[in-house]
């Protein structure tokens, strides 16, 4: 357990027609600044750990960067709540009005800094990655294994990616985004291929969740809640395999049903 994530906090409960004093866990919320080339890029709102893979994975995510070897140094100055990032290269003008945005951790319009570049970055997928319903079993097993802090605060939302075989990476969040942007992070850091790999997600799969997907480049998505109609749309546009409702053994395949065999 990162001890940065929770803060314990002295609360009134309710229960058992009494109220007692108790302690409980509360997530942190915490503005990171990212400092691109010395100019303010954008500040997220995030929980305090992996914050050089939500950095990374969030720049490439934006088209910032496309290669790790673009960055010439990453600083954390975890004090201040700032990023500190030199590239080898000078920002393109398409990034001008992109600065001094606040990226919230909730959904939907907070996020409209995601949709300028969307149409540029996102990647139909070229994955060749096939599945058997075992694996997409066994990989959403594994997220909610590893989702200890979320059964503990309810609080954060979790993600991971994989092969479907022997490698798993999972990270956590307060906002859904950065918890893929931390993934993608550390596979960027670690020069980990990710067109074959399947993102594993705790959420709703909507629009931006697919899109997100899209610019990471994976070709398979998977959650155990709902997707929106948009986001099948794209998922079939974009070539990338949704899979949701995966509950109690059972799931459903939304598009590119292809990938899945039967064992």
């Amino acid at each position: 357990m990162n001890e940065d994530v929770l803060k314990d906090q002295p609360i009134v409960r309710y229960e058992n027609g009494e109220l007692v004093n108790t302690q409980d866990s509360y997530v942190t919320e915490f503005p990171l600044t990212i400092m691109v080339n010395g100019e303010e890029f954008a500040t997220v709102i995030c929980s305090p750990n992996n914050m050089e893979e939500l950095t990374l994975g969030f720049l490439a995510s934006e088209g910032a960067i496309l290669k790790y070897n673009e960055l010439k140094s990453l600083q954390i100055d975890d004090s201040k709540g700032f990023a500190h990032v030199e590239l080898t290269k000078q920002l393109g003008t398409r990034f001008q009005y992109s600065t001094k945005r606040m990226i919230a951790s909730c959904c939907g319009k907070s996020r409209e800094f995601y949709f300028q570049n969307d149409a540029a970055i996102a990647k139909t997928s070229m994955s060749k990655i096939t599945l058997n319903p075992e694996q997409i079993l066994s990989m959403m097993s594994q997220l909610q294994n590893a989702s200890a802090l979320f059964k503990q605060t309810g609080g954060l939302h979790n993600g991971a990616i994989s092969d479907g075989q022997d490698f798993f990476e999972h990270r956590q969040d307060i906002g859904r985004h950065n918890a893929l942007d931390k993934l993608y992070g550390y596979c960027i850091k670690n020069h980990i291929p990710v067109r074959d790999k399947v993102l594993i997600f705790s959420g709703r799969i909507s629009s931006e969740i697919l899109i997100k997907a899209a610019k990471i480049g994976v070709g398979v998505i998977l959650s155990k809640s709902a997707p929106t109609t948009l986001a099948v749309q794209l998922a079939d546009d974009l070539n990338i395999t949704a899979i949701g409702f995966i509950r109690d053994g059972n799931f459903n395949v939304y598009s590119h049903p292809e990938r899945i065999k039967s064992c």
